[in-house]
């Protein structure tokens, strides 16, 4: 009776912890305070001299645009008859004052907006080296707590557990398990926090600049948004299966290993191969069908940012051509539009690693959640220290 009921708690496979695995994971964060801040002060400062990139080039091919004009009429302003100059500035959309200011300064505006783009480059990329150290470093301090936790726990648990347990499966939770955990700590959380600063940041800036073109690359976002949920919710059973599939394969391997011995000595080889291959076909299977959905979710999304550059290459050309709008805003619209989809195609590998880390900080919280078969009484008086001395 107790084979039995032993063997079905093993096909049920262990329970969920109550809790969500991955948000307790990021509380261990919590243990660090200030330092788990400063990659995301780092990541805004990084993003905000990102977001003032457009706008200097913006400046640049006005400059060149203004300075070209005021370069063709200014000198020859002799020549053109009384009659016909307001006109030609009406056409221009400009004032005498403005094209003698373009022709006087064409140059320095030019210099002073590439100027200001090296500065920007260099302070973004100061801030983003920060940011990444400081969250690789947080996310190596949450690991090693994980995994003192972890070996603290396993070495407490009682024999029962170890018996329904092979030491496969626990050797893959304490370090392959606790790895994607730590890779969604350090990158994702931060990826994803940068993500959503730069659409948010890119969509006020984009209805501040033009509300017309901001109004046709609107309706993409809701459309990715709902794929990237869709795939996430379908993606993470098949992350688990991955984990439990690489479990078992470490688990062959650390048997075989341990008991090599015997192995040899029954001349067990053959079998044994065949079981290991069997378990590594089980992962491959298994990591290709997460890579086929993973494959057809990055050109659907690649397709639906193209659609949008389109549309805004269409609609922004016919303002151009009805005088509402320049080559220098089109320009930086162009580029603000791109900062939108970065963050959308960033998403499919955040997603990745969300699923990741979910299934292996489930699997972690798993152990650290067993309870022990052999508990202290209630009131139970604790083992004073032990000296070691014996007596007759």
């Amino acid at each position: 009776m107790q084979a039995n009921n032993w063997r079905a708690r093993r096909a049920a496979g262990p329970k969920a912890p109550k809790n969500g695995g991955l948000g307790r994971s990021i509380r261990y964060l919590g243990r660090y305070r200030f330092n788990a801040l400063l990659p995301y002060l780092f990541m805004l400062v990084a993003t905000t001299a990102q977001l003032a990139v457009p706008r200097l080039v913006r400046n640049i091919i006005d400059a060149v645009t203004h300075g070209v004009i005021a370069n063709t009429i200014v000198p020859k302003l002799d020549q053109i008859p009384a009659s016909l100059l307001p006109a030609i500035l009406d056409k221009l959309g400009a004032t005498l004052d403005q094209l003698q200011y373009d022709y006087d300064n064409s140059v320095r505006l030019l210099v002073t907006a590439v100027i200001s783009i090296v500065i920007f480059a260099v302070v973004r990329g100061v801030f983003a080296f920060l940011q990444v150290y400081w969250s690789e470093k947080n996310s190596q301090a949450v690991a090693f707590d994980m995994r003192n936790d972890l070996f603290s726990k396993i070495q407490r648990l009682s024999f029962s557990y170890h018996d329904r347990n092979q030491t496969g499966q626990l050797m893959v939770r304490a370090t392959d398990d606790v790895e994607k955990v730590r890779l969604f700590i350090g990158q994702g959380l931060v990826q994803l926090a940068g993500a959503v600063v730069l659409i948010v940041a890119t969509l006020v800036i984009i209805f501040s600049t033009n509300v017309r073109l901001a109004f046709v690359t609107l309706p993409i976002l809701p459309i990715a948004f709902v794929l990237f949920i869709i795939f996430g919710a379908v993606s993470q059973p098949l992350f688990i299966k991955v984990q439990m599939k690489l479990s078992a394969l470490n688990t062959v391997l650390q048997e075989n290993l341990a008991g090599i011995r015997v192995i040899k000595a029954f001349t067990r080889e053959p079998e044994e191969q065949k079981k290991f291959k069997a378990a590594a076909d089980a992962v491959q299977d298994q990591q290709i069908a997460v890579m086929r959905l993973f494959s057809f979710l990055f050109p659907l999304i690649f397709l639906i940012a193209n659609l949008g550059q389109a549309a805004v290459l269409y609609f922004g050309g016919r303002q151009i051509i009805g005088g509402t709008l320049t080559l220098g805003e089109w320009q930086e619209f162009s580029l603000y539009l791109i900062y939108l989809f970065l963050p959308i195609a960033q998403f499919g590998i955040i997603i990745t690693q969300l699923g990741q880390a979910g299934a292996s900080a489930t699997r972690v919280f798993e152990i650290l959640d067993a309870k022990n078969d052999v508990t202290d009484k209630p009131g139970a008086i604790a083992l004073p220290p032990v000296q070691g001395r014996v007596s007759f």
